[in-house]
């Protein structure tokens, strides 16, 4: 029985900041159906990593692959439309959910896609809101509303990779369980997606992962 490919794979990542390393010799290869964590305490640039993965900032060494490929050959708009970072505080278009939703179907890499509203009911239902929240204003948002938005709006288009940063930190705790139940029913329906996840949550660190990296601030 042949082994399956690992997805997303690093080998000897360093970033720096001025003078100073965040990390470096970072190496990793995650498959389809991983659950990562990704531990270190504040400062040591766990959400730089995640943008690092995304392709929104640069590492100074090393070398990151996707499916095979060198993160350099890819196409930025094709590769982010399948490696989707989720920050804590996501920007939003000035409109309702529902607008904000079927914004991207503008882009022309989700030109073969299209808004599908039943779906969308049936995430809400999982989260344990009601149809009416579509209509919401972006102005009447919580900041955990606000990423509750940005992970609908991504989890629509079907990304292989999902990268989120303490996606819970302005949820209750009824909310925050809600969200926890969501991405286990997308991960079951996407056999071969993966998520990274950070939070200084440790009791959701075990629910939601089953393995962890471990990051720290180089010394100078």
């Amino acid at each position: 029985m042949n082994c399956p490919a690992p997805v997303l794979q690093a080998n000897n990542l360093g970033r720096q900041i001025e003078s100073s390393w965040m990390w470096k010799g970072l190496s990793f290869s995650f498959y389809p159906g991983d659950r990562v964590g990704v531990v270190g305490p504040s400062g040591s640039g766990k959400t730089l990593l995640l943008r690092v993965i995304s392709g929104l900032d640069d590492a100074q060494e090393g070398n990151l692959s996707f499916q095979g490929k060198a993160l350099r050959h890819w196409q930025m708009p094709e590769y982010r439309s399948q490696v989707i970072f989720l920050p804590q505080r996501p920007a939003l278009l000035e409109g309702t959910v529902e607008m904000n939703l079927q914004y991207v179907y503008r882009f022309s890499i989700y030109q073969d896609q299209t808004y599908q509203r039943e779906q969308i009911l049936h995430y809400l239902s999982l989260l344990g809101r009601e149809a009416d929240f579509l209509k919401r204003k972006d102005t009447e948002l919580s900041g955990g509303e606000s990423q509750i938005v940005a992970f609908l709006r991504a989890l629509q288009l079907s990304p292989i990779v999902l990268l989120f940063d303490e996606p819970t930190a302005s949820l209750d705790e009824d909310a925050a369980k809600n969200l926890e139940t969501l991405v286990h029913s997308w991960q079951q329906q996407q056999s071969r997606s993966l998520y990274l996840w950070t939070t200084h949550d440790q009791a959701q660190l075990k629910r939601m992962t089953d393995q962890q990296i471990h990051i720290w601030k180089k010394a100078s």
